[in-house]
């Protein structure tokens, strides 16, 4: 059997694993969602008023809630195999699947800045954090990583809000523009959630770097490669530092994963209209397709990000291979 071969029965066989996961995924948010107290028609009783049991009823049997749990979970399953997440009950009524198809790139353009910016410090910071070992630049590197690990990202946020938006005006508070509007508009929009989002995979990625990169100092094959007069600047580069970048596929795979979920609380403080920002909206008014299409749309993504950085292992890495 050829190398090709082999790899596309693995990649095959990492699908098949993954469907599993993603049902699970599924049934969970479902279950979990529906066992809460209260539902999406509680919320509309409350905005007609003083409605009465009757009206309340014949809102439930419209929307199917009346019906037993196991039911209500198999009609919205078929639906949603079918690409039908529903609509969303409370405000506009229009499909779930629509409106996220609308949140998702603006949730992952943040992501996708958040990211870059976290590897390009990240990686460089610890680096030079573990070739400096003891020394003023990594104990200044280990005190700002544990800094990004500790504080909420709430409080950053509203911290650069009020430097950077209120006292000097050089960014916009909240909100969002299209790239349509310009490249400026747009990006400048971008900059703080960015910021705030990439903070702590930005410390997470260095303080795994400074690690990897310690333990592959103290190799013995390091030692070999001194002893037999090769430079230092190959010795770190050409071999400690890319089995480093081998340990850290699955770190920084799962870092961008990680950001799509982190992205919740974040787009809530900077009225980002993503992904984020609809789940918790949807969470207040007790809108169950809402939430579940969107925590979906989260974990189906985190998945495969996992299952990609795992090809990717395999990939570079011969001994795996």
């Amino acid at each position: 059997m050829n190398h090709t071969t082999k790899r596309l029965r693995y990649v095959l066989k990492r699908l098949l694993q993954a469907i599993p996961i993603v049902f699970a995924i599924v049934i969970v948010n479902f279950f979990l969602l529906h066992m809460a107290e209260g539902d999406a028609v509680d919320v509309l009783a409350g905005e007609a008023g003083s409605a009465t049991p009757e009206y309340m009823a014949e809102l439930r049997a419209k929307f199917g809630l009346d019906q037993p749990l196991v039911v209500q979970y198999w009609r919205w399953f078929v639906l949603m195999v079918q690409g039908d997440m529903g609509n969303s009950i409370y405000g506009s009524r229009i499909p779930v699947s629509q409106i996220l198809i609308e949140a998702a790139p603006r949730t992952m353009s943040l992501a996708l800045l958040a990211f870059c910016v976290s590897v390009a410090i990240a990686l460089p910071a610890g680096l030079i954090s573990a070739l400096r070992r003891g020394q003023p630049v990594d104990h200044a590197v280990t005190f700002i990583a544990f800094l990004g690990l500790s504080m909420p990202d709430f409080w950053m946020g509203i911290l650069l809000i009020i430097l950077f938006a209120a006292n000097l005006g050089w960014l916009p508070a909240i909100g969002y523009e299209p790239i349509s509007a310009g490249f400026w508009p747009w990006f400048s929009h971008l900059i703080l959630p960015a910021t705030i989002l990439g903070t702590y995979s930005l410390a997470y990625i260095a303080r795994m770097t400074r690690s990897f990169m310690l333990d592959q100092l103290s190799q013995e094959y390091i030692l070999t490669a001194r002893v037999k007069g090769i430079s230092e600047t190959r010795v770190i580069w050409v071999h400690a530092f890319r089995n480093v970048l081998v340990q850290l596929i699955t770190i920084i795979g799962l870092t961008y994963a990680s950001l799509l979920e982190g992205s919740v609380l974040t787009e809530t403080v900077f009225s980002w209209p993503g992904i984020g920002q609809y789940i918790t909206n949807s969470l207040f008014n007790n809108d169950m397709n809402a939430v579940l299409g969107g925590t979906i749309v989260v974990g189906v993504c985190f998945v495969g990000i996992n299952m990609l950085s795992d090809l990717l292992y395999k990939l570079v890495d011969p001994r795996v291979r």
